[in-house]
């Protein structure tokens, strides 16, 4: 149940979408004054080093922000506040480190907004424990509070929040089958507890049934409720046969993840164009090979 450690994935393709769209939803929902309600259902370990162990043993941040970072083209508008997002986390100018989903989250918190962390993992949530205690050294914000618990089970507690204004991320490892029905029930839930948050949920996409199925009944979800929904996908292709072998050859290995997705229920209206308009870019700086594409498709509200 708890093989699944972020640390070997940080900072890869899959990263590099569910960080732009949350950085896209959250910035968007701040220009309110009305304060938020954030919350990261698997937070991970907060913020990762790339030079240690883990992130060298897959390399697969080389073929993500790296990439991305080096890309001669110059970035739109939603990756340059990406990009920025990142090297404030490498001062020194180099790409050492980077920020998981608690770290953009809390770096971005208002007065009057909350941040509410879960991770159930030992390890992480040990590492997780430490960053946030390290982020309320630097600048003191009594509102984050983390638990050491399951975030499916600990959303309900949370919604409706007393602002009435959510920001939700949910992304689960996966590694357990049942997680995709699990997905649902939540996300079924915190529609029946608080249709009016945004919900945003990152999936893989690989080779399991139920991971092709997911944003479909996610979609099902949104249309029942009357709620408006985005659905964006990135595959940087399959690397062709001299690259793998040449990354094998420095002890890297190629991550079998070449897909996956993000379904936002309730998303700001300018999601779908900023997505749009910054997909291409993205893919270009980290296309791999055959089959690379993205998609963007959303649905209005119905009555």
């Amino acid at each position: 149940m708890f093989s699944y450690r972020h640390a070997f994935h940080a900072g890869n393709h899959a990263d590099v979408l569910k960080h732009l769209t949350l950085l896209a939803a959250l910035q968007h929902l701040q220009h309110k004054e009305g304060g938020l309600l954030l919350v990261d259902t698997h937070a991970g370990a907060g913020q990762y080093r790339l030079d240690h162990d883990a992130a060298r043993i897959s390399g697969e941040a080389a073929w993500g922000i790296a990439a991305l970072a080096a890309a001669p083209a110059p970035p739109p508008p939603l990756a340059r506040t990406y990009l920025e997002a990142v090297a404030a986390f490498n001062p020194d100018g180099g790409l050492r480190h980077y920020p998981g989903s608690p770290a953009l989250l809390a770096t971005r918190l208002r007065p009057q907004d909350r941040l509410a962390l879960f991770e159930w993992h030992p390890t992480d949530g040990r590492l997780l424990d430490r960053a946030v205690r390290a982020w309320l050294q630097r600048e003191p914000r009594p509102a984050i509070t983390l638990r050491r618990d399951d975030g499916f089970a600990g959303l309900r507690a949370l919604l409706p929040p007393p602002t009435r204004r959510a920001l939700v991320l949910i992304d689960p490892s996966y590694e357990l089958k049942r997680d995709y029905a699990t997905v649902v029930a939540c996300v079924g839930e915190a529609l029946h507890r608080f249709a009016q948050g945004c919900y945003l949920v990152w999936y893989p996409l690989v080779g399991r049934e139920q991971a092709h199925a997911l944003p479909k009944r996610l979609r099902a979800l949104a249309v029942h409720h009357g709620r408006a929904w985005l659905q964006a996908e990135l595959n940087v292709g399959t690397p062709a046969d001299a690259a793998a072998k040449a990354a094998a050859a420095r002890g890297r290995a190629i991550g079998t993840l070449r897909a996956s997705g993000v379904f936002v229920i309730n998303p700001p209206y300018t999601l779908a164009e900023q997505l749009r308009e910054t997909l291409p870019w993205v893919l270009g700086a980290l296309r791999r090979g055959p089959a690379a594409a993205w998609k963007v498709d959303a649905g209005e509200a119905r009555p």
